[in-house]
């Protein structure tokens, strides 16, 4: 029996391509020009379906591009924003993503930066490996607590409440804004705010966990951070260009913000060089699901979800 035959775009952990080399007639990345040349590989291999990246730009003119009887475009992420939705659907082509497999191991990324940023880690990683540490002092750079402040949260979807579930630990009074209110078992006592500025003006701590739209795009702006009290925390798992750079460069300047933690960029894996610049900016490169486990199981979900499409039947988790 002739098994169903996929594209990847770029290489991925041995044992994800081993879990699907087991269940699919494979064409695997082997050089850096591969990611580029999806189309041209989609057709030499009779491709029945793509496997792509974050970092794989499937634009209108790509779908068009790929052979006849593809049926499925897999994108191993949580994200997707780099598929052209529209124009997949309009080839009738099914895609399917990984979002329940990132969300214990995003989770705890958003909360590693938290702590970093509130505790000025990156100031005193500069001083340490500047050779300026002295020794113990009881005064000089401090940072801050966490417990007993607000933790607003963007975003209360799978990773949002994986987050407020750890961050209660840390004594953090949760607080949110969403598209529509949780019921009551979800909240488990969370502040529901009706507004981005509501939920700000209330916030000590902001972690974004949305997916970029045409409403979140560039939210984090001049005047959204005007509505955080002075001294402030910003925290971003979710997209880079949710954030104004100029503005929340500003902000971190100024001392409108105390500290940052971002772990997304605009234009990854180009960024902003000036943040570089700023000890209370805590950086990391987009590593919120870089886990053995998280991304095994993200393959696990992937190959799942494509065995289903090939057979016929709905896969569990499917865009468009």
């Amino acid at each position: 029996m002739t098994r169903p035959r996929l594209v990847v775009s770029r290489p991925l952990p041995e044992s994800v391509e081993n879990r699907l080399a087991a269940a699919f007639d494979c064409a695997f990345a082997r050089s850096p020009d591969d990611a580029g040349r999806l189309a041209e590989r989609a057709e030499t291999h009779r491709a029945d379906g793509l496997v792509v990246c974050l970092n794989d730009p499937v634009t209108a003119d790509l779908i068009a591009r790929l052979p006849a009887g593809l049926k499925v475009i897999a994108t191993y992420s949580v994200g997707f924003n780099h598929i052209d939705l529209e124009a997949a659907r309009a080839r009738g082509l099914t895609v399917i993503y990984t979002p329940e497999a990132v969300t214990e191991a995003t989770a705890d990324c958003a909360i590693l930066l938290l702590l970093a940023a509130c505790r000025q880690a990156h100031a005193f990683q500069l001083q340490m490996q500047a050779g300026e540490w002295r020794g113990w002092s009881g005064t000089g750079l401090l940072g801050g607590d966490p417990g007993g402040k607000r933790l607003g949260i963007v975003g209360m979807g799978r990773i949002g409440r994986a987050v407020a579930h750890r961050a209660r630990a840390f004594g953090l009074d949760i607080h949110y804004f969403a598209r529509h209110r949780l019921s009551a078992a979800q909240e488990a006592g969370a502040t529901y705010h009706a507004s981005l500025e509501s939920l700000f003006r209330a916030s000590h701590i902001v972690s974004l966990h949305t997916p970029t739209t045409a409403e979140t795009r560039g939210m984090i702006n001049r005047t959204s951070l005007s509505w955080l009290p002075d001294g402030a925390v910003l925290v971003n798992t979710a997209r880079g260009d949710q954030v104004v750079d100029d503005d929340l460069i500003a902000a971190l300047h100024s001392g409108k913000l105390a500290a940052a933690g971002l772990d997304v960029f605009a234009g990854e894996p180009d960024f902003d060089r000036r943040y570089l610049d700023l000890p209370n900016a805590f950086l990391l490169p987009h590593i919120g699901t870089s886990t053995i486990e998280t991304r095994e199981l993200m393959g696990e979900h992937l190959a799942g979800d494509l065995a289903s499409v090939f057979a016929g039947q709905p896969p569990r988790w499917r865009i468009a």
